[in-house]
């Protein structure tokens, strides 16, 4: 599987941005996905993840209602629509696949995309 993030770049305090997550080599439909970030000098975190069919999903507390994650498994592709952005969602934001079931730590993951940058500015 590979995977192929976009849509990153500098925004305002405020401003909002889409992220995508093109699948390729296997059918994402058959797997959980999730979005994780690591901002400098931290630690890779969990962000949100979806169910294979898109029906459940969950986020971490910090972007609770500001974040949508969705996939689109005729295109073989996930989303992450951030609003309302803070500086501190500033980071590389990396899509994953994961297995029948969603969850939020690293090693529910098994693929990973190369990142994308968010930059917030205040």
């Amino acid at each position: 599987v590979q995977l192929q993030a976009s849509g990153g770049g500098l925004v305002q305090a405020g401003d909002s941005l889409r992220l995508s997550c093109a699948g390729s080599g296997s059918t994402l439909s058959s797997y959980a996905m999730g979005w994780f970030r690591q901002a400098p000098g931290q630690e890779r975190e969990f962000v949100a993840t979806i169910s294979r069919s898109g029906s459940l999903t969950y986020y971490t507390d910090s972007v609770k209602g500001r974040f949508t994650i969705s996939r689109d498994n005729a295109k073989n592709t996930v989303y992450l629509q951030m609003n309302s952005l803070k500086p501190e969602d500033t980071a590389v934001y990396y899509c994953a696949v994961g297995g029948r079931y969603y969850g939020t730590k690293e090693y529910d993951y098994t693929y990973w995309g190369q990142g994308t940058l968010v930059t917030v500015s205040s």
